[in-house]
């Protein structure tokens, strides 16, 4: 089955594209979800004017896609968590977390637009990628750290040769 992408869908093409996909997927999914329509021959006709009309609107995207990525590249977000041995988190931050966390500061970003391959499991600074736009990724600097409170090792020893 052919259709036209009215959307950018991933792994399969980009606003306006004419691509060749399984029956299922396109009667299943990308049409009901109005990602795409099909390719017939009025709808082909119809396809210059819609890939001008993207043009102008990534354009636009990319132009507010460059402005949040450089606020973003300033933030920084810090997360305690609780810590076992070996500096090894009793869970983890995920996308989702880092997604809340942008929202608390005035970001709306949606979480399967951070690149996070896996969540962040163990204490460090981190730079995380943020795809805004097809062309444009930030990165955001997140920190994980202990939520338990820094214990002096030196008194501790002290006690311990007496």
């Amino acid at each position: 089955m052919e259709v036209i992408l009215k959307e950018d869908v991933n792994k399969l093409g980009h606003r306006g594209d004419v691509v060749k996909v399984a029956d299922g997927y396109g009667r299943n999914y990308l049409l009901p979800q109005k990602l795409a329509i099909e390719a017939t021959a009025n709808n082909k006709a119809v396809i210059e004017q819609m890939k001008a009309s993207a043009a102008r609107k990534s354009a636009k995207e990319k132009v507010t896609a460059e402005d949040l990525a450089t606020t973003l590249n300033a933030v920084e977000l810090v997360f305690e968590r609780k810590v076992g041995e070996n500096d090894h988190l009793f869970g983890s931050v995920t996308s989702g977390d880092i997604a809340h966390e942008l929202e608390a500061k005035g970001f709306t970003i949606d979480r399967r637009k951070i690149s996070l391959d896996e969540p962040l499991k163990s204490l460090g600074e981190y730079h995380v990628p943020v795809k805004l736009h097809r062309e444009v990724t930030s990165h955001v600097k997140v920190t994980v750290k202990s939520d338990a409170p820094e214990v002096e090792a030196a008194p501790a020893v002290a006690a311990v040769a007496e």
